[in-house]
């Protein structure tokens, strides 16, 4: 049987006073972050390329034009 009043070992802390795996975590998160927001453009390049109109691909036609006076 475990004794659920044992205390748990201190995290070590770095300089700004934060522990070790908090920063780890920290580094891990935004890494993820990163990967999901390059991804989430190159999906998007891929889907504008892959779409025809008029033949030609999205990207190559101009967008709206403001309405003059």
């Amino acid at each position: 049987m475990t004794d659920s009043k044992k205390p748990k070992p201190a995290a070590s802390k770095s300089e700004n006073g934060r522990s070790e795996k908090s920063n780890n975590t920290r580094w891990v998160a935004a890494g993820a972050a990163m990967g999901i927001g390059s991804a989430a453009l190159v999906a998007a390049l891929l889907y504008t390329n892959r779409e025809k109109r008029d033949g030609e691909p999205v990207v190559k036609h101009e967008g709206p034009q403001p309405e003059s006076d």
